[in-house]
């Protein structure tokens, strides 16, 4: 095991040890890092999705902001203005909240699209343009989103192109039992309900660590049986007619080369760390769904019938044949 993955996997299990119940959600956040993308995550309240991003920032000497996306939120609260200087007589462009490293949008949907489409170019070209000049945002640039998907009142439906611009949509559960003693516990030896200081019980890792790590990950080796095992059950979403007439009147539209692409990227890391040199395709079943569940539009008869983009996705898994 090499001294970057060491620090990485030393990052997992100490987020382990502070986000209680949420194993599969921690390594989803550390693959959208090291795969440098974004994640959108999906919870009802309580669940840590806040706290589980805020401790991996509090885990890096990297800027965190947080933005609490509301109806009344405008595009310029989140990229930043200009704002006219009378001392220099010239006006100024002040930076918003998205000049951050790792950027928590938290409610997403509940802004109307014009404000989420603010996230847009930031998401797909780590760049703002405003007032015809663009300004870069860093190179470690993350974005997690959160949506509360039992209450819908005051909501707004994300588009699908900015969907499409989510590397992951993860979907998290309720803690068992087990798992909810260790919570109790946990809280109960803080001693208090704030954020501990993470100082003095982590060696936080540095921004190069992580640029570092996402080089090595991402060198990680793919098989041209692997690679067109991938391309495959990516075509397959586009045409399942072939493996099987029911499904093609079920999916109206499959998932885009971005999701090719994202899967590819996000098997390395999760092979990568699991201490391995190479892709297997339990790498590319471990991030599957969570890659496109949400690039794969469903038909009003599949959606009315209550089938969902996971049913597609366990169906063409068992229809698409291993190399």
């Amino acid at each position: 095991m090499s001294e970057i993955r060491d620090k990485i996997i030393g990052l997992k299990n100490y987020m382990d040890s502070r986000i209680i119940g949420q194993k599969d959600l921690v390594k989803k956040m550390i693959i959208t890092l090291l795969a440098e993308g974004h994640a959108l995550v999906e919870g009802a309240p309580g669940l840590a999705k806040t706290k589980a991003i805020k401790t991996l920032a509090d885990c890096i000497s990297a800027d965190f902001n947080r933005i609490q996306f509301t109806p009344d939120l405008l595009p310029s609260d989140i990229t930043g203005s200009e704002i006219y200087v009378s001392q220099k007589g010239e006006f100024e462009f002040r930076k918003g909240p998205i000049f951050s490293n790792l950027v928590l949008a938290d409610e997403i949907n509940r802004a109307p699209a014009k404000v989420q489409s603010a996230l847009l170019e930031a998401m797909a070209e780590r760049q703002v343009s405003v007032g015809g000049q663009k300004y870069l945002l860093p190179r470690l640039f993350m974005v997690m989103a959160t949506q509360n998907p039992i209450e819908h009142e005051g909501t707004y439906n994300l588009p699908e192109a900015q969907l499409d611009r989510f590397l992951m949509y993860i979907k998290i559960d309720q803690p068992g039992a087990e798992d909810e003693r260790k919570i109790l516990e946990l809280v109960r030896s803080e001693g208090t309900l704030s954020t501990p200081n993470f100082n003095n019980k982590f060696d936080k890792i540095e921004i190069a660590d992580v640029e570092a790590a996402t080089r090595e990950a991402l060198a990680t080796h793919v098989s041209q049986e692997m690679e067109e095992y991938l391309v495959q059950l990516i075509v397959a979403t586009r045409k399942p007619e072939k493996y099987d007439e029911k499904l093609a009147g079920m999916v109206m539209f499959g998932a885009s080369p971005r999701a090719t692409i994202a899967l590819d990227r996000c098997a390395k890391v999760n092979a990568w760390l699991d201490n391995r040199d190479f892709v297997t395709p339990e790498d590319i079943h471990a991030v599957i769904y969570d890659i496109l569940r949400h690039r794969i539009i469903l038909s009003f008869e599949a959606q009315a019938e209550g089938v969902t983009s996971d049913d597609i996705i366990s169906r063409l898994l068992t229809l698409v044949p291993l190399p």
